[in-house]
């Protein structure tokens, strides 16, 4: 097929569901949910006879098989992998470098797409004829899947090569909340004018990507936003989303692999969006303890608080307080418990208390002011010196958070909460 004729950017929905994965005779709400990538028999055909690059890491599972080797096993050409941050098998640390490599399974080379280099380039793509993207997101704004997808994006409009998005629930998908990003603070933690929690999947937030213009120059060119439905081999496409089934904006998906080794399991999923703006302080935020981003602290507040001791690990090599004993707080609970005292948003008391109690404020705050990158913004970390409350900051992000949620509406491919 010749796509260098098509100058629409065409995305393709498909929205017929898998009728084997139906439970019979029970309500929609007990259906289990069907990821994109289970969803073999609408996307496979797409991709027989064709050279294909994949972007994926461990979540890119199709049950208990990864992604690559369901395609190997079913006749489908793997000619490169591409992976993120933490890499393809989702072990490196935050921030480490990554070299590329071969998958030792499979012999496919593997192209690391973190550090220096987070496009794809023409040498990369070469010989390609389909870009496949599967990575589970967990729908917070500074974790940086959402921004490797942006470049991955970008990547297959410039070069003229098809995309395939085989969706994803968000674990954090029920909420819209946190300050929207100002343009300024833009970086690979946050490249949008979205807020700490935007309320899409990977497939929506690609679609409002394009659709709202805010790719590179050259993407952009692409001008005019079309859907179309029940794609076809004979229909082109520049970027197709495969939906997930039995899915809405209500549910609470628990996955089942861990998206990173610092958000190990839905606990630290769900209060991520609060706890890691410690990242831009100096206390530990329980990297190198069993439960990173349910605990923090530091070793100056008072030893009657809860303790911990964190030390270097596989996913955490290098961090803060690493064996110092820090006093602090402790948030892990159920699921449940979390989800309430949160009740669909971040709760900035964990900052604010732990700034008030810290003995030397001149200090609380990293002096690379990492913190506004976290926020979007310098605004946060001067409301919290100058003691502002909660509701008052909050205040301060309903005009931004409005017009966000007004853009959202129109590129949900769910039923939304509200």
């Amino acid at each position: 097929m010749n796509y260098n004729k098509f100058f629409l950017l065409v995305i393709a929905l498909t929205l017929f569901s898998c009728t084997n994965a139906q439970i019979t005779g029970k309500p929609a709400k007990s259906l289990r949910i069907i990821a994109g990538a289970e969803r073999m028999d609408t996307y496979l055909p797409l991709l027989k006879g064709k050279s294909v690059a994949v972007f994926a890491n461990q979540t890119s599972m199709v049950g208990n098989i990864h992604l690559i080797d369901t395609l190997t096993k079913r006749g489908i050409k793997v000619a490169k992998i591409f992976g993120p941050e933490h890499g393809f098998r989702g072990t490196a640390s935050a921030g480490e470098e990554l070299n590329n490599a071969v998958d030792t399974k499979t012999g496919i080379a593997i192209i690391s797409l973190y550090g220096d280099h987070k496009k794809p380039t023409k040498d990369d793509l070469k010989g390609i004829d389909i870009l496949l993207f599967d990575i589970q997101d967990i729908g917070v704004r500074f974790y940086t899947y959402i921004s490797s997808l942006q470049y991955y994006l970008e990547a297959a409009l410039e070069n003229n090569i098809p995309l395939m998005i085989l969706d994803r629930p968000s674990p954090n998908g029920f909420y819209v909340d946190g300050p929207v990003l100002q343009p300024k603070f833009k970086s690979f933690i946050g490249m949008q004018p979205v807020p700490v929690v935007y309320g899409l999947t990977i497939g929506e937030y690609a679609l409002m990507l394009a659709g709202e213009k805010w790719l590179s120059p050259e993407a952009n060119k692409i001008n005019t936003y079309n859907i179309t439905t029940r794609p076809t081999a004979d229909t082109p496409f520049h970027v197709q989303i495969i939906k997930c089934s039995n899915y809405d904006h209500n549910s609470k998906y628990v996955l089942p692999i861990a998206p990173s080794p610092n958000i190990r399991n839905i606990q630290s999923i769900y209060l991520y969006p609060s706890t890691c703006f410690f990242e831009g302080t100096v206390l530990s935020e329980g990297r190198g303890t069993e439960k990173p981003f349910q605990i923090f602290g530091h070793p100056s507040y008072p030893n009657t608080m809860y303790a911990f001791t964190p030390k270097p690990n596989e996913g955490a090599k290098n961090s803060k307080c690493y064996y110092q004993e820090c006093y602090g707080w402790n948030l892990s609970g159920t699921p449940e418990k979390i989800l309430k005292d949160l009740n669909k948003k971040i709760n900035l008391k964990y900052l604010l208390d732990a700034y008030k109690l810290f003995p030397g404020k001149d200090s609380f705050f990293l002096k690379n002011n990492f913190i506004n990158k976290l926020a979007g913004n310098d605004v946060l970390m001067q409301q919290v010196k100058q003691g502002k409350t909660e509701s008052e900051i909050r205040k301060s992000w309903e005009p931004a958070l409005g017009n966000y949620k007004k853009i959202r509406k129109k590129y949900l491919l769910y039923k939304d909460f509200e």
